[in-house]
């Protein structure tokens, strides 16, 4: 679909929500104090852009990389946007982080800018949620513009950055997202809820970090990982520094 046409098509979708009115939240703890207590606003900002990638580019953490994406917006308010470049999101795998398809509104773009600008638009409406979008490359102006349109509508963004073809780093160039994600599928065994290593790459001025937790389940949240004794761990505990 011509690029203008899918814009059309988006602020007529957009246009037919209603207006939340809602005096909405500011931040969103993950509820695991491994990582709230990390995070310089105590959890995740809800007027900005944030960034995930997968650990590697192998299927399993790409997957871990979009469960998570859909856990973020699961526990936003309202209609959900998801822009994508090809119709390859399988319906019901974000439902396993308690984003069911009936919240999910989709656009397609032509290419990574295009995804870009349909964000951009989406993150004008005050009725979305949340806004998510998937690329192999957005530039540093692609991405202020992103984290502006975020900041003024009060909207939570995602970028979710694909590994480029032929490898390399997903967050090798710079970025106006306030954070940049890390997650990876950990190998669990007899373990009936699937662990991810969860690292911040970067926050601003703050530090990086790295905590193992339980994935997201059917509401969109995480959980700390037990101890073998039965208790919960430590903030701090058994994690290591995240490279940005």
């Amino acid at each position: 679909m011509p690029e203008s046409s899918a814009l059309s098509l988006l602020r007529a979708t957009l246009g037919a929500l209603a207006r939340d009115g809602l005096d909405r939240r500011r931040v969103m703890p993950f509820g695991v104090a491994d990582i709230d207590a990390r995070l310089d606003d105590g959890g995740l900002r809800l007027d900005a852009l944030h960034e995930v990638a997968g650990a590697t580019p192998s299927l399993r953490d790409d997957a871990a990389a979009t469960l998570f994406a859909a856990g973020i917006a699961a526990r936003a308010w309202g209609p959900i946007l998801w822009v994508v470049r090809r119709r390859d999101l399988f319906a019901p795998a974000p439902a396993q982080s308690g984003l069911t398809a009936g919240r999910v509104i989709h656009a397609e773009a032509q290419d990574d800018a295009g995804v870009l600008a349909l964000m951009e638009e989406g993150l004008r409406h005050p009725a979305l949620g949340a806004v998510i979008g998937e690329v192999r490359r957005a530039s540093p102006a692609a991405t202020r513009r992103v984290q502006g349109a975020a900041e003024r509508g009060r909207t939570v963004a995602v970028l979710v950055r694909r590994a480029a073809r032929g490898g390399g780093d997903p967050f090798a160039g710079s970025s106006a997202a306030v954070t940049r994600w890390r997650i990876g599928a950990v190998p669990a065994v007899g373990v009936a809820r699937p662990r991810w290593e969860v690292a911040l790459a970067m926050q601003g001025d703050g530090v990086a970090f790295a905590a193992t937790v339980a994935a997201c389940d059917d509401t969109g949240r995480l959980a700390p990982v037990a101890r073998p004794d039965g208790r919960r761990r430590a903030p701090g505990a058994g994690t290591t520094r995240a490279a940005a």
